[in-house]
């Protein structure tokens, strides 16, 4: 199978593992050992400023939440958009960092789309082909705006893109699809 890096994954409505449901999750990385992800649709209670107070010694300039990235542990993660603080292209002019010094740089030199995880969403070699040959996620080629748009609809938009074969207004999509 060919790399999905850069690809997002969209959890199809009978997908019921709490870790994934409704979730779009971005590739950021995919070889044959295994693949890295981030779910995009999952903002969490706790700002940025406030997830990385005690973490870290750069004084924060970022706003809005910190994203659940995934069930799996990890140090916090950023997507971004500056080259030189990147350390995976996860798609073109789409950069992926975990080294602190990165990240701190990023959280005072804040300029342009920013996304920040904690978390990821984690496979082992073959795990996911497995799981996408079980018909387990859609695909969908990514545009790079709707990384650091979407918002709570991202996921319902995107399933009935996939369905009608079309972009949708997400407003009038109800909750429960059996309403249609």
């Amino acid at each position: 199978m060919d790399s999905l890096q850069g690809y997002l994954l969209v959890a199809p409505p009978q997908l019921q593992d709490p870790n994934f449901l409704h979730t779009v999750v971005l590739v950021i990385q995919h070889d044959r050992e295994g693949a890295l992800g981030l779910v995009l649709n999952r903002p969490l209670e706790t700002s940025i400023a406030e997830a990385v107070a005690s973490a870290v010694a750069a004084p924060c300039r970022c706003e809005g939440n910190l994203y659940q990235g995934g069930p799996c542990e990890g140090p916090l993660m950023v997507v971004h958009t500056h080259p030189h603080a990147g350390e995976i292209e996860a798609l073109p002019g789409i950069f992926f960092s975990t080294e602190q010094a990165k990240v701190e740089w990023l959280l005072e030199n804040n300029s342009g789309p920013i996304k920040f995880f904690s978390g990821y969403a984690g496979w082992g070699a073959g795990q996911l082909e497995a799981e996408l040959e079980a018909g387990g996620w859609y695909v969908l080629e990514t545009q790079g705006p709707q990384i650091f748009e979407g918002g709570d609809h991202q996921w319902r938009q995107l399933v009935a893109q996939i369905a009608l074969g079309r972009p949708v207004n997400p407003n009038i999509i109800p909750e429960d699809p059996r309403l249609n």
